[in-house]
């Protein structure tokens, strides 16, 4: 009887122990699975945030040459501002010597060419014969000089406003300012022009011919070389005399 009741009551004990077990793996269960659950959402996050910056690397990269490549065309304009502000520096002192040149020597620039260009009626545009003319004029004096400066007046006939008049003649003047920069490689800052409009004709203009004279550009060529040569001669000579 006591062998049976033992029996029992060790069977008792077994079936509290597994439910016991039972019990301890669902509260495992219930406290552990939304932890995993959100492991593994954090996993997944991760991975796609990973996914977006692979995705982006080669946006970054471009955006990164692309910000080089600017940064080097920066440089170079930099580099070409400041070769072109030298240079201007460089055009500027050239003037400045220039001028003050013709100031101090003033009285030693003497007419050394004169040229006449002829334009057709109301045009400021340069005739294959007024070309000619002033390819004469530089071609056998400016190339020569060391010292010199370029006069060009502007005149037109008297038909017409005295405004428009006035500013055709500036515009002949500085067609044949244009042809000399730019096809005789004359400097700016030797040339002076300016446009008198109808003012100092050359006759009466009382016909077609005398009019047509009066639509004219006049080119001077002042030089102060032989000024220059002559007061170096004059320096030098007490120096060869006491030789």
């Amino acid at each position: 009887m006591r062998s049976r009741s033992a029996e029992v009551m060790m069977l008792m004990l077994a079936g509290a122990l597994a439910l016991a077990g039972c019990a301890t793996k669902k509260y495992v269960g219930e406290r552990v699975d939304p932890v995993n659950d959100r492991v593994g959402k954090v996993d997944q996050n991760q991975q796609g945030t990973q996914k977006q910056l692979d995705a982006a690397e080669p946006r970054i990269s471009a955006a990164d040459e692309k910000a080089t490549s600017a940064d080097r065309r920066a440089t170079d304009a930099l580099g070409r501002a400041d070769a072109a502000s030298k240079k201007a520096d460089q055009v500027r002192s050239d003037l400045r010597s220039e001028l003050n040149d013709r100031i101090a020597n003033l009285d030693d620039y003497k007419s050394v060419g004169e040229a006449t260009v002829l334009f057709k009626f109301n045009s400021a545009q340069l005739t294959d014969e007024g070309k000619e003319e002033l390819d004469r004029l530089a071609g056998s004096q400016v190339g020569t000089l060391k010292t010199y400066f370029v006069a060009i007046e502007g005149f037109t006939d008297k038909v017409g406003p005295a405004d428009y008049n006035l500013e055709l003649s500036r515009k002949r003047a500085q067609a044949v300012q244009t042809y000399l920069i730019g096809q005789k490689n004359v400097p700016v800052y030797r040339i002076q022009i300016v446009g008198l409009g109808k003012d100092k004709p050359l006759n009466e203009q009382k016909t077609r011919d005398d009019r047509s004279k009066n639509r004219r550009v006049e080119v001077t060529l002042f030089s102060a070389d032989a000024g220059r040569q002559s007061t170096q001669a004059q320096t030098q000579t007490p120096g060869s005399a006491q030789k």
